[in-house]
């Protein structure tokens, strides 16, 4: 089965994702929003897996954790922010998350990766008191953990907005808000041993350092690869996952370089964004000897309705990953086939006429008659929701990479909407239109093709621009 980007489903919103192979399986552990949501990390935490061996075949484990099995939440009114899952000494699963009210790590365990866990404890001080606490511990955001090869484990933690005053809330709070840190775990994989040390600096720290400018921000993600420890974040420029390496677990992080922006900003100098963005969380992991990225996008218009994506990295002699682009074809084993339907929520560029935006609002409503956008119809989880691009219009771009052509001779989009004009095809941004596709106004899904003025070989993209007048929505288009 070929995998796309998203990987899950189009009516799942699964963000922040860690990724974790267990019992030959590959798992994904994040937070979750809700479609149409006005905040991030509205539900319970649902679980998804994948053989490896057929990483387009995701099935889903349900729910393996509420809201209100935390004491301090009873309620279940306040919201659990991203994950980790890690394999105890005991066999057990350890499953740390943090209530974005609080500044505290809690704990839940299960026997198995993806069954129903059960609240298990907080982090803690060895006399007791939950680490976060006390005046002076780092807020405890995005908690991520690293089992080391001597069955040591270290959890990281720590949030550093880049706006002042959100910084000196926290620290009147009574929290360090400067940098990530890493904490030794006890056997009970709850108890602080030896206290918090730093290892990447945040945006103040790093002024005048090798992290200037990509300075952490949150989304801690530890790996321990080739000897070395990697210590993936979300950037101050919250659209990027950076990296920074180490010889040890504790101490000594280099600046690596950025792996992933989600509008492709800064690769290869890439300066202005191909996609809509917004904050972005993921980890690493290798699946038969391929390394991968995961991260997340925004849809509906606003920053809190999150899907999950994933690209192939490479890790180089030296240590080193060059940052890579977004594709549409993630997890697949190679680029996609250049035959059948794809759907339209599969791009990995997005943008109007006017370029693109960040998202910072709930719902950016003020931007709703300008700029194109993923969305769905239905509610949130409702059976079989068409997820699709709406409000296309003269001059936007969807965009999507990669495809290997063998002599690609005709295009079918699914369109409807007020627009009246054409799609026009191309094979790289901003090259010859290779197709030109008639479009006229149609209240329901409506189909229109075009022969290629010249058949497309090799490994290329497809990226469409809508000309004309009005709008059109985008449900899929076939090849042929």
């Amino acid at each position: 089965m070929q995998a796309v980007n998203p990987f899950l489903p189009s009516w799942e919103y699964v963000p922040d994702g860690e990724p974790r192979v267990y019992e030959n399986r590959l798992y994904i552990y994040g937070s979750h929003d809700l479609f149409g949501g006005n905040d991030f990390c509205l539900g319970n935490y649902v679980c998804w897996s994948a053989p490896l061996d057929d990483l387009g075949n995701w099935r889903y484990e349900g729910v393996i954790y509420r809201k209100n099995q935390d004491p301090k939440n009873t309620n279940g009114k306040m919201n659990m922010c991203a994950p980790d899952v890690i394999q105890g000494t005991d066999g057990r699963y350890y499953l740390y998350y943090q209530l974005h009210a609080l500044s505290i790590t809690s704990v839940a365990v299960c026997d198995t990766p993806a069954g129903q866990y059960e609240f298990y404890g907080y982090v803690r001080h060895p006399d007791g008191t939950p680490w976060g606490a006390k005046r002076g511990d780092t807020f405890a955001f995005d908690p991520g953990v690293l089992k080391d090869d001597d069955g040591r484990y270290y959890l990281y933690v720590g949030f550093s907005p880049v706006q002042a005053n959100f910084r000196l809330l926290l620290k009147l709070r009574g929290n360090n808000v400067k940098n990530a840190v890493c904490l030794e775990l006890a056997e009970d994989m709850c108890t602080v041993k030896g206290g918090e040390k730093p290892v990447v600096p945040g945006k103040v720290g790093a002024q005048g350092t090798e992290f200037e400018g990509h300075a952490f921000f949150e989304a801690s993600s530890p790996r321990k690869i080739n000897g070395r420890y990697y210590f993936v974040y979300s950037s101050e420029l919250s659209h990027e996952l950076c990296y920074a390496v180490s010889d040890y677990p504790d101490r000594g992080y280099h600046y690596g370089g950025t792996l992933v922006s989600i509008g492709n900003l800064g690769y290869k100098g890439r300066t202005d964004a191909d996609n809509y963005t917004g904050n972005t969380h993921g980890g690493m992991v290798e699946i038969n000897g391929q390394w991968y990225i995961f991260y997340h996008r925004q849809t509906n218009l606003q920053k809190c309705s999150r899907q999950a994506c994933a690209e192939k990295i490479t890790i180089l002699p030296d240590g080193s990953i060059p940052q890579v682009q977004t594709t549409s074809c993630g997890l697949n084993d190679g680029p996609l086939i250049d035959s059948g339907r794809y759907e339209a929520r599969t791009a990995c560029v997005l943008k109007s006429a006017e370029g693109t935006f960040a998202y910072e609002s709930a719902r950016e409503k003020n931007k709703d008659d300008l700029h194109p956008y993923f969305t769905q119809s239905g509610t949130d989880r409702e059976d079989n929701p068409d997820q699709y691009i709406a409000n296309l219009r003269d001059g936007s771009v969807a965009g999507f990479r990669w495809f290997a052509f063998d002599n690609l001779q005709k295009i079918m989009v699914s369109l409807r909407g007020t627009g009246k004009g054409s799609m026009d095809i191309r094979t790289e941004e901003g090259g010859e239109v290779v197709a030109r596709i008639p479009v006229e106004a149609a209240e329901a899904y409506q189909s229109f093709c075009a022969d290629l003025k010249v058949p497309v070989s090799g490994t290329r993209g497809l990226f469409f621009t809508f000309t004309g007048s009005g709008y059109v929505d985008f449900e899929w288009f076939e090849l042929g």
